[in-house]
């Protein structure tokens, strides 16, 4: 029997893959191999068997080294990339197999706050024009005076002065673009956002900034965020939980308090010892060593293996699962199943 007590998550991934074919016809996939013609394709492994959930109210952060997938599964989540592979399921409901007229009820629900908000912003519209057509399109019962309140209303609560509304997006920071791009999300009064590095691009003190108005604005309206993000020092202030992906794999998905205190995975150990302390009661930094592996052609088992200082046989042949762990982290790695980590070589 199903407990009622227990929530369904807001938003489920099961299995997700990408992949991005490198060929552009038919004739680039013949290849001429020991005297005889052979069709060999090639493709990126972008994505790679990724399943996760985003509760409700929370923020899950996405974290990994560039390229490692995180922002090809937030565009994937979006319905801006069709998956290769895999389900995405919203509020119970699945969403990666709906046609674009059949995703349009939900734009309303899911918004998308992108990395360079001067590149998302149309240049050709005053900061009024790129709000307000949001608004028309998703309530189109609204009086022109509703609409022009509803905007006027979200850019005072992201602290966006309305005498601005008549300006162009190149006449703004980087820092006002960006809470521009913040309010243009909330003007339909979203439930689930999705932030692809949405401060990488701004100063620190801005930076600040913009991830208090988002938590603000996850208080205040009940939003719940998946946060793309390549600095965990700004997960460890924002995020509820974190994932880290290591060559679109999940290596490792625990709470964000959890995950700072005690990592499991080799390359979650690496990737915080990494992030600059003033306090001396973290591992010396973990230098990685060995050869990056190519999404071209993905390693047969556990894709860290030819930069862990664990790795053996089986996780050259087997790829390895995710496990609960007592804590409730989920960690993919032999070696912690084996219990074969040894303290003195992570610090080394």
């Amino acid at each position: 029997m199903k407990d009622m007590n227990v929530q369904t998550p807001l938003v489920e991934i099961k299995g997700l893959e990408k992949r991005f074919d490198l060929d552009q016809g038919f004739l680039e996939t013949l290849k001429f191999r020991n005297g005889r013609i052979t069709r060999e394709t090639r493709a990126v492994h972008a994505v790679n068997n990724v399943t996760l959930d985003v509760n409700r109210g929370e923020a899950l952060c996405v974290v990994g080294e560039s390229g490692c997938g995180k922002s090809t599964v937030a565009r994937l989540v979006a319905g801006l990339l069709t998956p290769t592979s895999g389900e995405i399921h919203y509020d119970g409901s699945r969403i990666d197999n709906r046609s674009r007229a059949e995703m349009q009820p939900l734009r309303k629900k899911i918004q998308m706050i992108f990395q360079n908000p001067y590149a998302s912003l149309n240049p050709r519209m005053t900061i009024r024009q790129a709000l307000e057509e949001p608004v028309k399109h998703h309530f189109p019962s609204f009086s022109a005076a509703e609409v022009r309140d509803k905007v006027t209303e979200v850019m005072m609560s992201v602290g966006v002065d309305p005498s601005w509304a008549k300006r162009y997006p190149h006449e703004f920071s980087g820092g006002q673009r960006q809470r521009i791009a913040i309010a243009r999300a909330l003007t339909v009064d979203p439930e689930f956002i999705i932030a692809d590095e949405p401060i990488s691009a701004l100063d620190v003190s801005i930076q600040a900034q913009v991830l208090n108005l988002m938590l603000e604005a996850k208080e205040s309206r009940g939003l719940t965020y998946l946060f793309i993000t390549h600095d965990l020092s700004v997960v460890e202030h924002f995020g509820t939980r974190v994932a880290v992906l290591y060559l679109g794999a999940v290596c490792e998905v625990a709470d964000t308090a959890t995950l700072f205190s005690n990592p499991k995975h080799p390359y979650t150990r690496a990737l915080l010892s990494a992030v600059p302390q003033l306090k001396d009661d973290r591992p010396n930094h973990i230098r990685l060593k060995g050869e990056i592996p190519t999404p071209i052609n993905m390693p047969q088992g556990c894709p860290f293996q030819s930069r862990c200082a664990f790795a053996n046989n089986r996780c050259i042949s087997e790829k390895p699962k995710a496990i609960h762990q007592p804590d409730g982290s989920l960690v993919a790695c032999h070696a912690v199943e084996e219990n074969r980590l040894d303290e003195d070589v992570i610090g080394a």
